[in-house]
């Protein structure tokens, strides 16, 4: 369902998934600030969607659940037909869930994989066929450094992270013949909601393992999206956004 009054379209056409706050969020602004014309996907926050859309006349909102393969299929059949070609599209959406593997149930586990790597499945399998046809485009997986390292009480988390870049690797080079480049964002921690029941405690115990200690900001990840747009000879790989946490 779209929200916005008709606009002006810019240069490139980008879907964000999960985008009405956050990281996603930052992407949506970053990407209009730089003459994109922007899909905001959201399935609940739609307030906070229709916030960005008014402050940027080049962004538009559409309501998915993107663990759902049908309303991917709206999604990307609505952006086809309004603006006939994608040029960038971010795997943004995600779920968080701290759980021993004990306590996690298999509607725990569906429910992460279908939100963070299901997701991500379905709207890259719509967009490449246009892409194809187009010999171009790019797709960006927002994947987390517990993808590459593991986080102890969040394996569900972990493994839909992990799949990501396993996919991102992949169709880099299933779909380099076609002009079309697959590269993951894996963000540390950063300063967003899903990180706000860290104490501040917590938080300087994790400084000390960061050698920048601290946190990153949304606007750190939003930028490496950008960089990796810009750069047109960098494809399947895994651009680490962690204040050298993991090195």
């Amino acid at each position: 369902m779209v929200e916005n009054q008709e606009k002006n379209i810019q240069t490139k056409i980008a879907i964000v998934t999960g985008a009405s706050r956050g990281i996603g969020a930052e992407i949506v602004k970053t990407l209009s600030k730089n003459n994109y014309t922007v899909v905001l996907n959201y399935n609940k926050s739609k307030n906070l969607a229709e916030k960005i859309a008014n402050e940027f006349a080049n962004v538009y909102t559409f309501k998915t659940d993107v663990s759902k393969y049908d309303e991917v299929q709206h999604l990307i059949d609505f952006t086809i037909n309004k603006f006939g070609r994608i040029d960038l599209l971010v795997n943004n959406a995600g779920i968080d869930l701290i759980k021993p593997i004990n306590d996690t149930s298999l509607e725990d586990f569906d429910n992460v994989l279908k939100t963070n790597l299901y997701s991500a499945f379905y709207s890259s399998k719509e967009a490449s066929k246009y892409m194809i046809n187009q010999k171009s485009g790019h797709i960006i997986n927002i994947s987390s450094i517990w993808g590459l390292i593991g986080a102890s009480c969040e394996m569900a988390y972990s493994v839909s992270k992990a799949g990501l870049d396993a996919m991102t690797k992949s169709l880099a080079k299933e779909l380099g013949l076609s002009n079309i480049r697959v590269n993951s964002i894996a963000p540390g921690i950063i300063e967003t909601e899903m990180n706000s029941f860290l104490s501040e405690d917590e938080k300087n115990e994790l400084y000390k393992e960061i050698p920048l200690g601290k946190m990153g900001s949304t606007n750190e990840v939003a930028s490496c999206v950008l960089f990796l747009e810009n750069n047109l000879y960098i494809t399947g790989q895994i651009l680490q956004v962690n204040g050298g946490w993991n090195m």
